[in-house]
């Protein structure tokens, strides 16, 4: 498989050591200096790209790739209220794109732990619920994609409202999401109930970006030689 790494920071790093380790080529790196390369031309002979860069830059690169023909996986977070409209350009030009706000496959297993409970607590009024995330000061956006996932699983089952605050809600309707920037945390999520009585907890850390990083390798090597619009829940099946 020949990628391209667009956006050449610390997950675009880690994505490159991957490649090589897993017997992949790189064809092409393009990052701020050299971002006018993003183009048919340059791609030509790729058979994917791994975009991770920043929420202003992702939207035009993705649609660059589609228009470029090459398959797309992406990480970037903080501009998914223009998903929908990119996936639905993908199907148009017959391309396709990978999505997930969270490579990595506990994360994603968090995911459906999430959901499920949701279900279970459904019937339950005396509990509050509440997300946690916790970043690197480095991070653009917040909340994290990630949480945002988190809370739209519980919207989806429950259908309680979300609230991206930092204070506790006295409302038991409200998902209150806290966001968090400390130090070189590569990412923490924790999901909690609580009522007067007790408390449910449901956590996930991060160790290091090199699982992240394998995700989008892996979901890279599912989508090259497809076309569609495909997420996690399609590559875990």
């Amino acid at each position: 498989m020949k990628a391209a790494i667009i956006g050449h920071g610390k997950m675009g790093r880690e994505i490159e050591k991957i490649l090589l380790e897993r017997g992949h080529r790189i064809g092409a790196v393009i990052d701020e200096a050299n971002a006018s390369e993003l183009d048919a031309a340059h791609l030509a002979g790729i058979d994917v790209a791994l975009e991770f860069t920043t929420p202003d830059a992702a939207y035009g690169n993705i649609r660059a790739c589609i228009d470029a023909g090459i398959p797309v996986v992406s990480g970037t977070t903080g501009w998914t209220n223009r998903l929908e409209e990119l996936r639905s350009y993908c199907r148009e030009k017959g391309g396709a794109l990978f999505y997930a706000s969270n490579y990595c496959l506990g994360v994603n297993l968090m995911f459906r732990l999430n959901r499920r409970l949701a279900r279970m607590m459904e019937r339950f009024d005396a509990y509050d619920v509440r997300i946690e995330e916790i970043h690197h000061t480095q991070k653009k956006d917040a909340p994290s994609g990630t949480a945002i996932t988190l809370a739209e699983g519980i919207i989806s089952e429950i259908g309680r409202k979300t609230g991206w605050v930092n204070e506790p809600s006295d409302d038991l309707s409200q998902i209150v999401v806290t966001s968090l920037r400390e130090g070189a945390v590569p990412g923490t999520h924790t999901v909690t109930y609580e009522s007067d009585d007790d408390r449910i907890e449901l956590k996930h850390t991060i160790k290091n970006r090199r699982t992240l990083a394998l995700g989008a390798v892996v979901a890279a090597e599912f989508l090259c030689g497809k076309k569609g619009v495909y997420t996690m829940d399609d590559l875990l099946k």
